[in-house]
């Protein structure tokens, strides 16, 4: 048993935790942190992260109580844990299922634990035009439309609600999975996709489960787990999701694993709006209208039929107008699909009361230690910024300074030599700036694929890339999401949108499907030295640290300046 003050993490009154990384225990501290806060900074040796309340919801969903927190904190801490801690703690988790909403008849109504917590809340001018009636200390009753909104005010005024009504079936779909098809070996689910199907169904699969949302890295299968949660409901499912590459790639995983044909399954989107009993749709469609005071009339396909299962690909860019229609739907199951639950609009709370709780995650290295995903190698690589661009940086605005170190041609030099020492291993070429990327892509003779590339010739551009008849491809964010390329090897990423943790994340995503061989991918983010570009940068790498990834450190000071200057 180690010497208290010899421990790996000082817990603070103020909620944060420092955690010393280089201590023998800080990994099992890391992974106690991993449950129950959010990572803030991440420099060389000591992490910070924040006890919230929203992470100690999740936690709670998980079934951990104030008291396991507090116990597993407190082995860790050089120094007791504050009491100001413990309360908050206590108060918090003690929140979760403290307000559980029930169906009596035909009746919406919201019970307390207690005759106090309803007194704290009912007098918000926010929530009272959801209420009926008070019928008694410990219980409201709520008008029928009110199920999804009331959830969602409570949670944002820090009473989580329970809701125990549950769903009803939708229509029936029966398949199953094609586990016996094709040559290679029968088709079966991942223990780890197995345990995200029963977490997401919950005990019973009722009240306490049938909606939440799944957290697995890219290239962890994802889509085979909404799959799976498709299979065990079997019900008529609309399936949402970010562009039509993802529509195409939904349909043809289903198609090839599943006993549904293309007869079962629509596609709705800008250029098609077939609706069946399986739909993929984009969320794009659904929140297109003419002019912004329009209505948005897509939004009738959440009443088009009778889905017995939503689910939503990418949910933490779900848009604002979809949660409020989902806040319309709470009696049809609900799964989300991520890889982070950090949203940069900072509507986690929303995901939460909308489409559930954290039903499950796994760390990204215990399954990098299994073999599922690529082990990746991350690497910042840092530029110098030489005249005429440093003068220009000096004398820019702040947002001017930030794209001004982002397209530096002096990255170009590095980008060669990248691949370079990486020649014969697909790679993808990942940045914000079009005209940036137009530059590189005409240098090196390489492809190009941005927003405006039609459908028709992404499909192209991704099948030849698949083949190894295209061995560089250089995209632009369009490439952050649902975007399947099986044998990316090596991403170089030459700018970003300022420090979204999101976007990195994703973007190494790209990378993260197992390769043969030794199951090794590389993950360089190029940067401007000493300017605003470093800065956001450790901002964008916290999540991927917290997920147990390391950036190696490279500075380049023998950029030749002809290239930079070019």
């Amino acid at each position: 048993m180690l010497d208290q003050t010899n421990r790996p993490c000082i817990v603070q009154s103020d909620l944060t935790v420092l955690l010393e990384t280089e201590h023998p225990s800080s990994q099992e501290a890391k992974e106690l942190l991993f449950h129950v806060a959010e990572l803030l900074k991440s420099p060389a040796n000591i992490h910070t992260y924040r006890i919230t309340t929203l992470s100690l919801w999740n936690a709670a969903s998980a079934g951990m109580t104030p008291e396991a927190v507090i116990q597993e904190l407190r082995r860790f801490a050089k120094w007791d844990v504050p009491a100001k801690v413990q309360q908050q703690i206590k108060l918090w988790m003690g929140r979760y299922g403290s307000l559980k909403l029930e169906l009596q008849g035909e009746e919406l109504q919201l019970c307390a634990m207690n005759e106090t917590i309803i007194d704290e809340f009912i007098e918000e001018r926010s929530i009272q035009s959801y209420i009926d009636t008070r019928l008694d200390a410990k219980t409201v009753l709520l008008k029928g439309h009110a199920r999804g909104l009331m959830k969602q005010e409570l949670t944002r005024l820090g009473y989580p609600v329970l809701d125990a009504i549950g769903f009803h079936e939708g229509k029936s779909l029966p398949f199953g999975f094609n586990r016996g098809r094709g040559p290679s070996r029968p088709f079966a689910l991942r223990p780890y996709q197995e345990q995200a199907v029963q977490a997401f169904k919950g005990e019973d699969g009722g009240g306490y489960g049938g909606s939440g949302v799944v957290v697995l890295p890219c290239g962890a299968g994802k889509t085979v787990v909404g799959m799976a949660v498709m299979e065990q409901f079997q019900c008529e499912t609309l399936i949402l999701t970010t562009n039509v590459t993802s529509v195409r790639q939904w349909k043809t995983e289903i198609m090839s694993k599943t006993s549904l044909t293309e007869d079962d399954i629509g596609e709705y989107s800008g250029s098609c709006k077939v609706v069946k009993p399986v739909t993929i749709a984009t969320y794009q469609i659904l929140t297109h209208r003419k002019q912004k005071a329009d209505p948005f009339v897509h939004m009738q396909l959440f009443q088009e039929r009778d889905w017995g299962l939503i689910v939503y690909d990418e949910v933490h860019l779900l848009p604002a107008p979809v949660f409020r229609a989902t806040a319309e739907i709470q009696a049809t199951r609900r799964l989300g699909l991520t890889a982070t639950l950090v949203r940069e609009d900072g509507c986690e709370k929303d995901v939460f009361s909308l489409i559930g709780p954290k039903r499950y995650e796994l760390p990204w290295k215990e399954l990098e230690q299994q073999g599922w995903i690529a082990t990746v190698n991350c690497c910042e690589i840092l530029v110098p910024l030489y005249a005429p661009n440093l003068e220009l940086y000096w004398r820019a605005d702040a947002k001017s300074k930030f794209r001004i170190a982002g397209e530096n041609p002096a990255k170009m030099d590095v980008i060669r030599s990248l691949l370079e020492q990486h020649e014969g291993k697909p790679t993808l070429i990942i940045g914000q700036y079009l005209d940036q990327l137009a530059v590189i892509a005409a240098e090196l003779q390489a492809p190009i694929m941005t927003g405006t590339t039609p459908q028709a010739k992404r499909q192209e551009l991704y099948d030849g890339f698949k083949r190894g008849e295209i061995p560089l491809l250089v995209v632009s964010k369009i490439a952050n999401f649902a975007v399947d390329l099986p044998d990316a090897a090596v991403a170089i990423q030459v700018s970003g949108s300022y420090g979204s943790r999101q976007e990195e994340a994703q973007r190494l995503g790209r990378i993260l499907r197992p390769k043969a061989g030794d199951n090794t991918a590389y993950f360089y983010t190029v940067v401007s030295r000493d300017t605003k570009e470093q800065d956001f940068a450790l901002k964008r790498q916290l999540f991927l640290v917290e997920q147990g990834y390391r950036y190696d450190i490279r500075n380049i000071s023998n950029v030749t300046k002809e290239a930079a200057a070019t």
